[in-house]
């Protein structure tokens, strides 16, 4: 018995533990894997409208997928990305370093 809860315990808690994954770039397996009550059908939907409408904009855009409904994309929302958070840092060091630079820049205008 105590087997068989450890077992069921940890099938649930995977699902919870999911890493976030970015639906305008992950393969339908990755999807399907990552988000609970998404199953590889549903995963291959999510790619094929996005190859054919482009780019999701809100998690919410889900909802124009065929068979996923309002319920499905509020109870997977937390697990979603639209951008990948490595390529949102770099664009924000890029824009700090700019801002950086451009400063520097007039405070060496000023001191000439």
């Amino acid at each position: 018995m105590k087997r068989l809860l450890v077992v069921v315990f940890a099938f649930c808690s995977f699902n919870v533990l999911a890493s976030p994954v970015n639906i305008n770039t992950a393969d339908a397996k990755t999807i399907g894997e990552a988000l609970s009550g998404i199953g590889l059908k549903k995963a291959e939907a999510i790619v094929k409208y996005r190859e054919a409408k482009g780019e999701f904009k809100t998690a919410e855009d889900l909802v124009n997928v065929d068979g996923i409904g309002p319920k499905t994309v509020e109870k997977i929302k937390g697990d979603i990305l639209l951008t990948d958070a490595a390529a949102a840092d770099q664009k924000a060091d890029q824009k700090i370093d700019k801002k950086v630079e451009e400063k520097t820049d007039k405070k060496q205008e000023k001191a000439k």
